[in-house]
């Protein structure tokens, strides 16, 4: 399915969020069609990028192709499994039912209808009904019954539909929602950190920037790119806190360490600095435990960065996540400067 997404942007995370919260509303009390629900809704997974469900509730509009024999073609027939549309016809072969859910709609308020005026004389679909439904008579017990039986069989088909559109907004509206908190968190912690970097390391803002141009980037090349300035960054980051020394030895658990800190073991350095922060006033009031696995989370980093070549970093995402941790990371560690 060929779709184009729709950038992430404030205004489309603003759109979709008051469309869901719109939607929900429609739904719980019932100030719209279901039809015009669900074609709101194709508008909120389109914001949200969602193009499995697009491709559900499009079907959901226009309805399921069938065949002479009652079936619909194999790619329906697997969306219309997603769409929780299977039932059992008398036969106990399993189909999924094709009606649009306007068909649904207009079906039922026929029924309704032929119902209530079910003690008058004969009254067929297609001499009252544009849409041709299947032929009910009212004239005597059975055909009345045979009314009821369908009427339900419809208002259950439509009560899916509205169940599966409500759960899906709904569901699009909490992450929404969570976004917003999550993002309003993060402004709060980056305000400070934008700072701090400002502060000890004015060069890796422009890093950074380039950092983001590559996120954005649809070329993988690009990913790369981002993620191996990573560890340029958390370099620039240990010339500025711990510049490049003698290298030491220390006692650790009883045992003497040769620790090198010269230019190329950056990451020594980092965690050399945080070392002798480690029992500081300024890191118990600031840092606390939070930083007690600290090397860990450096070596993590490291592992990450050095997956910089063109050839390893081939998911966004994973380059999303190594870059935000990198910048967490940083702003951990300037807290104890």
């Amino acid at each position: 399915m060929n779709e184009e997404r729709i950038p992430p942007s404030k205004h489309a995370y603003k759109e979709a969020l008051e469309l869901a919260d719109e939607i929900i509303r429609n739904i719980e009390l019932a100030e719209s069609s279901l039809t015009l629900i669900t074609l709101k809704t194709i508008r909120l997974a389109r914001l949200t990028n969602d193009f499995d469900m697009i491709n559900i509730l499009e079907l959901e509009i226009s309805g399921y192709t069938v065949n002479q024999y009652g079936y619909v073609p194999k790619e329906q027939w697997e969306v219309g499994i997603l769409a929780n549309r299977q039932y059992h016809d008398e036969s106990n072969k399993e189909k999924v039912f094709p009606e649009s859910v306007e068909q649904l709609e207009d079906e039922k308020n026929f029924l309704k209808s032929s119902i209530e005026v079910a003690g008058d004389a004969d009254i067929s679909v297609s001499s009252t009904n544009p849409r041709h439904f299947p032929k009910y008579y009212t004239g005597n017990a059975s055909e009345r019954a045979e009314l009821r039986e369908r009427f339900k069989i419809v208002s259950d088909r439509l009560a899916s539909r509205r169940s599966m559109v409500y759960k899906y907004v709904l569901r699009k509206y909490l992450e929404l929602r969570y976004s917003n908190i999550a993002e309003d968190i993060f402004s709060k912690i980056q305000e400070k950190v934008n700072e701090k970097i400002g502060k000890y390391i004015p060069d890796s803002v422009k890093r950074f920037n380039a950092v983001y141009e590559n996120l954005s980037s649809e070329n993988s090349e690009n990913w790369s790119n981002a993620v191996h300035s990573c560890r340029r960054i958390l370099k620039d980051l240990a010339d500025a806190i711990y510049p490049p020394t003698k290298n030491i030895q220390k006692e650790n658990e009883g045992k003497e360490i040769f620790i090198q800190l010269d230019e190329e073991h950056f990451i020594n350095r980092i965690i050399e600095f945080i070392t002798q922060k480690n029992e500081s006033k300024t890191y118990k009031k600031i840092v606390g435990s939070h930083l007690r696995f600290m090397k860990d989370r450096l070596k993590s980093i490291l592992g990450g960065s050095h997956k910089g070549t063109h050839k390893d970093i081939t998911d966004r995402e994973e380059a999303n996540r190594i870059v935000v941790y990198t910048y967490l990371l940083i702003g951990d560690i300037l807290a104890l400067v």
